[in-house]
């Protein structure tokens, strides 16, 4: 039944989201309805701040007043959801029938993790197939799977240039 759950967005009162985020968990847990609710969310960014001359590193809200819930819609999911202290209703046209995010939306949100099969490793020759590098040819340099990113040396102007990219934007070399 998981298989259906699809990714909602629910309004909060500014600055509830993680305790709406904590009462869906613990009434999800309590009612055991793992089955319909399968994952709740609410995406942050690490950012370093600088205040009264100290760096430090904080998480901020990159939807403040919003909670991402993953849930399969029916009038008990909804209901639960909906009469969550702190939850003002769901986003969409019309809060009794809410529209869950596509596909696209959520992967550009960076909610869930995606897998990327890496089939290159240091030293390999790689092309670039995404993005204003999309065509050159170089060699992987370094690679950080957990950050989703590769530094691949490219020859532009007759000089060697590292340029850091995601992993999904280079592929192996057909030899």
């Amino acid at each position: 039944m998981s298989d259906a759950a699809k990714w909602y967005v629910v309004h909060t009162y500014s600055g509830y989201e993680n305790k709406v985020a904590s009462s869906i968990e613990k009434a999800v847990e309590n009612r055991k309805l793992h089955d319909l609710i399968t994952a709740v969310n609410i995406p942050v960014e690490r950012v370093t701040e600088v205040k009264d001359g100290k760096t430090r590193e904080v998480e901020r809200k990159l939807f403040p007043g919003y909670v991402l819930v993953k849930m399969v819609m029916t009038d008990e999911s909804w209901y639960l959801v909906r009469n969550t202290r702190g939850c003002t209703g769901f986003v969409g046209p019309n809060s009794n029938k809410p529209l869950p995010l596509s596909d696209e939306e959520v992967a550009k949100m960076g909610v869930e993790k995606r897998e990327i099969e890496i089939n290159y490793a240091l030293g390999d020759s790689v092309r670039v197939i995404d993005g204003p590098l999309s065509g050159f040819i170089g060699v992987v340099d370094e690679l950080e799977p957990d950050k989703n990113k590769v530094r691949v040396v490219v020859s532009m102007f007759g000089r060697e240039t590292p340029v850091e990219l995601e992993l999904d934007q280079v592929e192996t070399l057909d030899e």
